[in-house]
């Protein structure tokens, strides 16, 4: 077992004055990352396995060709994504998003280096629907969802994991450069504008290496595929708005509050299903998954996309002029970044 890095021991003033449940939750995300460190393999190593699945290495020869494009074309550090990692299940982290019944504001974590963000992640799925359960008895709408890839935002070199391997060459080229992409601007406590950012930084990435492997009709494709995924965020983005402006109004009772707001996620199905019979933001059979706790993790995702990919067409499609406007934002307020994206401030 390799030995802690320095940066965890930073956390051992913040965990004795702190209570009983947040010790063990660090405590689960010391041992989570621990675990990762002790299963990880040099990608070199696994490729000259004779053992090792023939997929797999197929896959991390896939990931060297984009990592080498990422530092030489797309300006990105890639410390992360030299070794692999077979954690044996389906999602590395299961995440945790809240938010009041009758509210689109999210609820907040604190964390040392990063500061405040909009989630709770846990290694185990049992630790995460604990958690869930706990929030829901406060009266919080709850989401919990298992996550196949994250990052420890370049404080450490992260591993290639099983988890995200079966994805397709689109999109685990979206994801790779999508982890990169936090390594190179990250501003604690902007969950919004952190993934939105990362979001649109590999999206582009994503075209550049298509036309540089000169696949036309895989650019096509994945710009089909970005356009049908637009349209179903949009129906989500403006179901929140809706409910943001309902929240906002005054109600008789409780009960008709939650009867309003129960009809405006019937309208967002009934759209959804009218007009993409498949999609995803179905309610699973019998049990509703959709609340606002849900919406957020599209919203923080999605909502300043568009401002990232003006930005870039300002500075007419350079990175390296993008991503230092990006990063002299750090200096700002929350509220002027806004600004500078063209979207009024909101409490993200």
């Amino acid at each position: 077992m390799p030995a802690l890095p320095r940066s965890w021991f930073a956390l051992l003033p913040a965990l004795l004055v702190c209570s009983c449940a947040t010790v063990k939750f660090y405590s689960q995300a010391i041992g989570g990352q621990t675990e990762i460190w002790r299963k990880s393999r040099p990608n070199a190593t696994v490729l000259a396995d004779p053992k090792a699945d023939d997929k797999v290495k197929e896959r991390l020869r896939y990931i060297e060709e984009l990592r080498a494009f990422a530092a030489r074309d797309l300006g990105l550090p890639t410390k992360s994504f030299g070794s692999y990692c077979d954690l044996k299940r389906p999602y590395v982290v299961w995440v945790v998003f809240a938010a009041p019944e009758f509210s689109v504001e999210a609820k907040r974590w604190w964390y040392p280096f990063v500061g405040g963000l909009k989630y709770r992640g846990f290694f185990e799925e049992k630790l995460a629907q604990a958690e869930g359960a706990r929030l829901r008895k406060q009266g919080l709408d709850v989401f919990v969802g298992g996550v196949e890839a994250y990052s420890t935002l370049g404080y450490f070199k992260d591993p290639v994991l099983n988890t995200f391997l079966h994805r397709s060459d689109h999109d685990l080229a979206e994801l790779v450069f999508h982890e990169l992409t936090h390594a190179k601007v990250f501003i604690p406590g902007d969950t919004d504008f952190n993934e939105a950012f990362a979001t649109a930084n590999a999206q582009d990435g994503v075209r550049r290496w298509l036309r540089s492997k000169n696949d036309l009709a895989g650019l096509r494709a994945y710009e089909a595929g970005l356009k049908q995924s637009r349209s179903t965020i949009r129906l989500l983005l403006e179901t929140r708005e809706k409910l943001k402006t309902l929240y906002a109004q005054e109600h008789a009772s409780v009960e008709t509050e939650r009867a309003a707001k129960q009809r405006v996620f019937e309208e967002m199905l009934r759209r959804a299903g009218a007009n993409r019979p498949q999609t995803k933001v179905q309610s699973a059979a019998g049990k509703p998954v959709w609340n606002n706790a849900r919406l957020n993790t599209i919203s923080s995702y999605y909502t300043l996309v568009p401002g990232f990919e003006r930005l870039l067409k300002k500075n007419h499609g350079d990175l390296s002029a993008f991503h230092r406007e990006v990063e002299s934002m750090r200096k700002m307020t929350k509220e002027d970044r806004r600004t500078v994206l063209g979207r009024p401030d909101e409490k993200s």
